[in-house]
């Protein structure tokens, strides 16, 4: 028995090295393509200056977050090497008799521990670094309230969740993978229907489209389209930072689309409509379905094997523990799965590329091509991003193609301008 601990304990280890070199090497790899020379219908996006202070911030962001993932992984390796949670759970244990109170009181601690520790590097990167490159418009009251906001969503949300979890295995520990699989997915769904109607009004404002231009735009290209689209909203994403974006949530009657009123100061009619229809297109494409039809599968598999590892002192021991408990096993078993989580989310990451795509292919085809470039273009050149990633860093972490991908894809598909009619 004492063998299989040991060899348990190693491997979680090792794979936190493993993680850990791996992600620097390819952090490593990304800056070094960096230098590389812009393809040639990139070049117009940055001027000169803009685009070495584009290279300037790129760096800069990397080696900071190597930098803060390094102190998060020293931190992680010590208290799993000097038996820091199996201490934790001992010390613990002599004041909380209940089970499921003690699990969350365990989490609870590490989490907000965790957090505090990354807090003086959060605020670094928002005062320091985006404010440097002109990105931030926060104020650090604003910092303070959205933190305090998210602790009390983490509470109530996630320490609501947590308990109702661990009771249902404290019930029936034989189908208590199945039991919570079905939570988990019902709390998926709820959340993706109204979390703009519950979570976001928490930390913005979120206003109709008013009457105008925009607006009609808008509707006459959701009428082309076939798509009905009652909900668009406008959100005060400026109170945080210059950059813009735009989204599509809901299903069904709580459809809405998302609109940064910095997205809105800085590009045309046209080009907004050519960022909605991409947005459409994942709809028209049924993305978001075939997201989550093959997201029960993934999390079937998780929740099966969770409930296995559960029952073993192994796993508890193997973190310093002398017995199975709820909180342990569950530590343990996050590492031990993240392999098979890494490998499946690379699978993921292709499909939604893919997905990617076919948006940009539906654009294309109803003549916003040469908008939705247009568009992608400025977001790319407000957003500082890097235009010349690694293919390995593309293939592991990337959701959506490069710009450059997805400009070659769009002028593939793309109609002549008279197929608009």
């Amino acid at each position: 028995m004492q063998n299989i601990v040991q060899i348990l304990f190693y491997v979680i280890i090792g794979i936190l090295v493993l993680d850990f070199v791996f992600e620097r090497y390819l952090s490593v790899l990304n800056i070094r393509y960096s230098k590389n020379t812009l393809p040639a219908v990139l070049q117009d996006i940055y001027p000169p200056e803009k685009y070495a202070r584009q290279q300037e911030y790129f760096r800069t962001n990397t080696r900071f977050g190597m930098l803060t993932s390094t102190v998060s992984f020293v931190v992680t390796i010590l208290m799993y090497s000097l038996g820091g949670f199996g201490w934790l759970d001992h010390i613990l244990s002599n004041y909380i008799d209940n089970e499921i109170w003690l699990s969350i009181v365990f989490f609870g601690l590490i989490f907000f521990v965790s957090d505090f520790l990354l807090i003086p590097f959060q605020w670094y990167d928002t005062f320091v670094i985006e404010q440097k490159f002109g990105f931030n418009k926060a104020t650090p009251k604003i910092f303070v309230l959205d933190k305090l906001k998210s602790y009390l969503i983490t509470v109530v949300l996630g320490g609501g969740l947590l308990y109702l979890i661990i009771w249902i295995y404290t019930l029936t520990p034989q189908y208590f993978w199945l039991i919570a699989f079905g939570v988990i997915m019902a709390f998926s769904l709820f959340m993706s229907m109204f979390y703009s109607e519950i979570i976001v009004p928490l930390f913005n404002k979120q206003t109709p489209l008013h009457e105008g231009e925009l607006r009609d735009e808008i509707e006459k290209f959701a009428n082309k389209a076939g798509f009905k689209l009652n909900n668009i909203y406008v959100i005060d994403g400026s109170k945080r930072s210059t950059k813009a974006n735009a989204y599509f949530t809901g299903f069904g009657a709580k459809k809405r689309i998302v609109l940064y009123d910095t997205l809105i100061e800085k590009m045309s009619a046209e080009e907004i409509v050519a960022v909605l229809s991409h947005e459409i297109g994942h709809y028209k494409h049924k993305h978001t379905l075939i997201n989550f039809l093959l997201n029960i599968p993934y999390m079937l598999l998780l929740f099966f094997f969770f409930g296995y590892v559960l029952q073993s002192d192994v796993f508890a021991q193997a973190l310093g523990g002398t017995a199975a408990s709820f909180h342990l096993n569950a530590l343990a078993f996050s590492i031990l799965y993240s392999p098979v989580s890494f490998v499946l989310d690379i699978g993921m990451n292709v499909l939604s590329r893919k997905f990617e795509y076919q948006a940009d292919g539906y654009t294309a085809k109803l003549g916003y091509g040469k908008q939705l470039i247009m568009a992608l273009k400025k977001l790319s050149a407000d957003s500082l991003s890097n235009l010349t990633p690694h293919p390995l860093y593309v293939f592991f972490y990337y959701s959506h193609p490069t710009l450059y991908q997805r400009i070659l894809n769009i002028d593939k598909t793309k109609l002549e301008p008279e197929s608009k009619e």
